[in-house]
């Protein structure tokens, strides 16, 4: 499957890194879409630099099966530009699997697509998503639907696990560009 992955400056290391690589492995591509394309990006604890390969401007959500945003400080820089926010609107729209650990539900806040839906997040952003609709659990992922949250970098291992068995779920069944 292909996975959009939304990023900017300042991600959570870990919380890009590890998954990226799970999904990989897993067979999946991703695809750093950040405001420029060959952006080169830094986590926020200096322990990961990436690039981006696609600019926001040049990216279509319907050319992608699911959607990753890394916390950290990325998810906050990236709800204040309407085309990140347009872009994950629409896959929460489309139904297809959203991937949003610790920060990253920020997006979906801006989005205006918590309402009503089971989630989790950084400790800072639950009481946000509460005041949005959400129904927040304290958990180190929740799953609903097509959306998969998580709280922190030691939820890690579940998120991975958890996302990975929504893609496995779903493998064939939303073929990008359609």
């Amino acid at each position: 499957m292909r996975i959009a992955c939304l990023i900017a400056g300042d991600f959570e290391d870990s919380e890009y890194s590890d998954p990226a690589e799970a999904f990989r492995t897993a067979g999946h591509e991703v695809t750093l879409i950040g405001t420029e394309a060959d952006q080169t990006l830094e986590g926020k604890r200096h322990q990961a630099t990436v690039s981006t390969e696609l600019a926001i401007a040049d990216a279509r959500p319907q050319d992608f099966d699911a959607l990753f945003i890394p916390g950290g400080y990325s998810p906050d820089q990236l709800r204040a530009d309407p085309r990140f926010v347009d872009f994950c609107h629409w896959f929460m729209e489309a139904a297809r699997p959203v991937l949003a650990i610790c920060h990253g539900p920020q997006l979906l806040l801006s989005a205006g697509d918590v309402r009503g839906r089971r989630m989790t997040a950084w400790k800072t952003v639950q009481g946000d998503l509460r005041q949005a609709g959400a129904e927040v659990s304290d958990e180190s992922v929740v799953v609903d639907g097509n959306l998969v949250t998580s709280r922190q970098p030691q939820d890690i291992p579940d998120f991975v696990s958890q996302s990975l068995e929504l893609l496995a779920a779903l493998q064939g069944a939303t073929p990008a560009g359609a």
